[in-house]
């Protein structure tokens, strides 16, 4: 079963860490601590699917993640896997009566934010004694967001509980008595030399004060490679984004007040090529699917957590990767033990070309019956578009969006409003 989910994937054998994992779930409760971008959630996905039964029909594993975009990547990671058992995944930001719907039919994998499982729970919209395994991915973040209260509700609603995996990219001194774990075992793989990223960490030296302006340098030095530009608080990102607005140079942000439809479309944007720069909160430091991100810029400095956290968007599985932190004269982080050396940068900054990509959305999704060879049919046949003008394509239930080449979008978004979709007539617009 392992091997053919192996080859689903396209990955030619599991890591180090994750044939740990496998045997330390096989005997015991266990606790696994490994970087962010290591493969955690393979891992422990081949661990539940080893303990699923075809023939129950109830929720059988159930997975609790601090965010919906997590909860979001879990579910897609695992439909990847085309295991042939259902999985939904539950988080607020939307309406409850789909999720109680689909809930009829219950998932042999449940996923989900503690507050909306908890939710659903109270609302006896599933039964719990057929949950045999329980995973707490990111576990020390949902303690810090303050989860403890429904994640001991929903741990002491699981009768028949006989297995848990606590998942973290931060080791803990302490785990709270509410998990109930039976002498777990430790799966450390945070200090492995094997795992550990091939990252540079430089300073910029601000000057006269001005860190917006040290900040359009760095990204200027950068050019067109993929960054994220991590600040402390949600206003620090707006005051950002104003800026960068002003100067012209496009990006997207991504923090905990904006619309959860605003915060996917973001997301997708960033990682189609749409946008080049993500400026976030910490929000964004873990738990998102983001391939392939080149550069880390601290700008404001975090505590020694999310620094390490940040740091994990970049030079993961083996690629190489840059973090700048952004510093004011003679000032140094706690806990570094010096200054990194200071990266000389450009003494003019040149903007960047824009990127060649936009984004078309397209009001036609999964659960319309299209896929994304529809889709690719569809915009070359009838769109003017050739292979090369497409990019990533993204389905969700309702939706499609669809990187295409930036100089080619109006002509096609004219020539595809008159043509119908597998029989239907669908709403198709520049992606806002």
């Amino acid at each position: 079963m392992h091997q053919r989910i192996l080859e689903t994937l396209k990955i030619s054998r599991l890591n180090e860490m994750q044939e740990a994992t496998l045997a330390a779930a096989q005997k015991s409760d266990v606790i696994l601590l490994s970087p962010t971008g290591s493969g955690k959630t393979l891992g422990y996905l081949l661990s539940i699917l080893s303990r699923l039964k075809p023939e129950v029909q109830e929720v059988q594993a159930l997975l609790l993640a601090p965010t919906r975009e997590l909860a979001m990547q879990i579910e897609q990671v695992f439909r990847s896997m085309a295991t042939g058992f259902k999985v939904d995944s539950l988080y607020g930001g939307h309406a409850t009566n789909p999720e109680k719907r689909s809930l009829a039919h219950p998932p042999a994998l449940l996923i989900g934010t503690p507050g909306r499982i908890a939710y659903h729970l109270r609302e006896e919209n599933f039964a719990t004694t057929s949950i045999q395994t329980l995973v707490l991915d990111e576990f020390d973040k949902s303690l810090e967001y303050g989860f403890q209260e429904d994640m001991a509700f929903i741990i002491g609603q699981l009768p028949n509980l006989d297995k848990r995996l606590l998942v973290s990219a931060t080791a803990m001194p302490n785990v709270p008595s509410f998990t109930r774990l039976r002498n777990p075992v430790t799966v450390n793989f945070l200090q492995e030399a094997s795992n550990a990223p091939d990252l540079q960490v430089k300073a910029v030296e601000v000057q006269n004060g001005n860190k917006m302006s040290a900040l359009m340098d760095v990204l200027c030095a950068i050019g067109t490679a993929s960054s994220m530009v991590f600040c402390n608080q949600r206003d620090t990102v707006e005051a950002v984004s104003d800026f960068l607005r002003d100067k012209g140079l496009p990006h997207g942000i991504f923090h905990g007040g904006l619309e959860q439809p605003d915060r996917e479309r973001t997301l997708m944007k960033f990682r189609n090529g749409t946008y080049r720069t993500l400026v976030s909160t910490d929000l964004a430091a873990r738990g998102l699917d983001i391939p392939e991100v080149e550069f880390v810029i601290h700008f404001q400095v975090p505590d020694q957590e999310n620094f390490t956290h940040r740091n994990g968007r970049t030079a993961r599985m083996n690629a190489k990767g840059t973090s700048y932190l952004l510093l004011q004269p003679g000032e140094k982080p706690p806990y570094l033990a010096k200054i990194p050396p200071l990266e000389k940068l450009p003494a003019k900054a040149v903007l960047p070309p824009p990127s060649p990509w936009e984004t078309i959305y397209i009001s036609a999704g999964k659960k319309d019956k299209v896929n994304k060879v529809d889709v690719v049919g569809w915009m070359l046949q009838k769109g003017g578009l050739e292979k090369p003008d497409l990019g990533r394509i993204e389905l969700l239930d309702n939706a499609a969006f669809v990187a295409v080449a930036k100089q080619k979008l109006d002509k096609a978004v004219k020539l595809l409003g008159q043509e119908k979709l597998k029989g239907k007539k669908v709403k198709i617009e520049k992606a806002m």
